[in-house]
C-alpha cells in the first residue's frame, strides 16, 4: 500500500503513581476512550494515552542524557515516524486494532522535570504526543503502526 506511513512500538511503558517514570510491559490493553488499562494516566479526556518518537530519545542521548524507554513518562515509544509533526486530527492504527487520534503536540511544564535539570533541556513539552483512544485491543512491542490519514512528510530518515 503505497503511501502509508509506517512505524514500530519499540516500548510499552506504564507507571502506578503519576510523576514518575514508567516502566516497559510485555503488553498492554488498550480501552476505548481511557487509555491503558491500569497506567496512572488513563481516564477520560484529551490526554489518553502518550506517545514519544523514539527519534526524540535519540535527540536526548546525543545530548548526554542516557534515555531509556519510559523516562519521559510516554505510554508507547515509537520508531520510524516524527510524531511531533503530526497534528491534532492525526490517527495512528497500533497492531492489528488499536486506533489512536492525535489530540495534541506538546504539553506546558509547569515545573521543570529531572530530566531538564541534568541536560538543560527536554523534548516532552516539544515533541510529546498525546492522543485518545477510538477503539481498543492488545498493544505490544513489535506492533506496527501507520499514519491512516495522512501524506508522507511523517516518515524519519
Amino acid at each position: 500500500m503505497e503511501g502509508i506511513i509506517k512505524g514500530v512500538v519499540i516500548s510499552v511503558n506504564t507507571s502506578l503513581l503519576k510523576g514518575e517514570k514508567k516502566s516497559p510491559v510485555e503488553k498492554a490493553d488498550i480501552v476505548s476512550c481511557l487509555g491503558i488499562e491500569g497506567d496512572a494516566h488513563a481516564g477520560p479526556g484529551d490526554r489518553q494515552i502518550s506517545l514519544l518518537a523514539w527519534e526524540s530519545i535519540e535527540k536526548m542521548r546525543e545530548k548526554g542524557y542516557d534515555a531509556k524507554n519510559g523516562d519521559f513518562a510516554e505510554n508507547l515509544t515509537i520508531k520510524g515516524i516524527l510524531l511531533w509533526e503530526l497534528k491534532p486530527g492525526d490517527e495512528l492504527k497500533v497492531g492489528s486494532k488499536v486506533v489512536l487520534k492525535i489530540t495534541r503536540i506538546g504539553k506546558i511544564c509547569h515545573q521543570r522535570c529531572n530530566i531538564y535539570y541534568q541536560v538543560g533541556d527536554c523534548v516532552m513539552p516539544r515533541e510529546g504526543v498525546f492522543a485518545e483512544v477510538i477503539k481498543g485491543g492488545v498493544v505490544k512491542p513489535g506492533d506496527r503502526v501507520e499514519l491512516i490519514n495522512n501524506d508522507d512528510k511523517h516518515i524519519a530518515v
